[in-house]
């Protein structure tokens, strides 16, 4: 369930991953090695919040793994 705050709508780990269709694992593995900017919102319990651009980075980044590993 995405949230919005100060007008701006953000969505949750679990959603970003649905939407984009990789695993919590992969993209956990992503932030830690670097390949993905860190998400520059958290709620009070410190988890990820994403934006809609923030999620199409990552759709633009899984692109590029699918055809550079010939998927």
């Amino acid at each position: 369930m995405s949230v919005t705050i100060n007008g701006q709508t953000y969505y949750r780990t679990v959603e970003v991953c649905r939407i984009v269709d990789i695993s919590k694992s992969t993209l956990f593995r992503w932030l830690k090695q670097g390949i993905l900017n860190e998400c520059k919102c958290r709620d009070r319990r410190g988890w990820r919040l994403f934006t809609r651009d923030e999620i199409d980075g990552l759709k633009r980044e899984v692109n590029q793994i699918n055809k550079a590993g010939g998927l």
